[in-house]
């Protein structure tokens, strides 16, 4: 499958070993082009690219306190493009923060464990589940 073809995945986390690991599992286990960045400030400048989805880190300033965090970058995003599916990942477990998260229009929300890998690819596989359903109930409308 060519680039063009692949859905394009921007993952974004502060924590270079996580980071790392998720894209591996999204390279042993799904047909994706991966880019990674290590701020929201690095993800936010290569948005022109148009990712088909961005998973994003919910605390991004554990590094760098002076760098945005995970939902001053979500708010970014969704102001320059607010079409993009964004997938908050946390070790936040607490409800608060998920509803706060949607809240600012994330797509969904997902705690960082064992199987987070699994729910990401889920969410994921519903989004362009549900995208290539709306194309055609669209395609059909238009036809009656």
């Amino acid at each position: 499958m060519e680039n063009n073809d692949k859905i394009k995945l921007f993952l974004v986390d502060d924590d270079a070993l996580y980071l790392k690991a998720l894209e591996i599992e999204f390279l042993e286990h799904a047909d994706f082009y991966i880019q990674t960045f290590s701020s929201g400030e690095l993800c936010i400048e290569h948005l022109a690219q148009n990712p088909d989805v961005i998973v994003l880190d919910y605390h991004l300033d554990g590094i760098d306190k002076t760098a945005m965090n995970g939902m001053q970058a979500l708010d970014k995003i969704k102001a320059i493009n607010n079409d993009i599916p964004v997938i908050i990942l946390s070790s936040q477990d607490k409800i608060d923060v998920a509803i706060n998260c949607m809240h600012h229009n994330a797509t969904d929300y997902v705690v960082k464990n064992e199987t987070s890998f699994i729910r990401l690819q889920k969410i994921i596989t519903n989004i362009f589940l549900n995208k290539k359903i709306q194309k055609q109930l669209n395609w059909y409308m238009e036809r009656m």
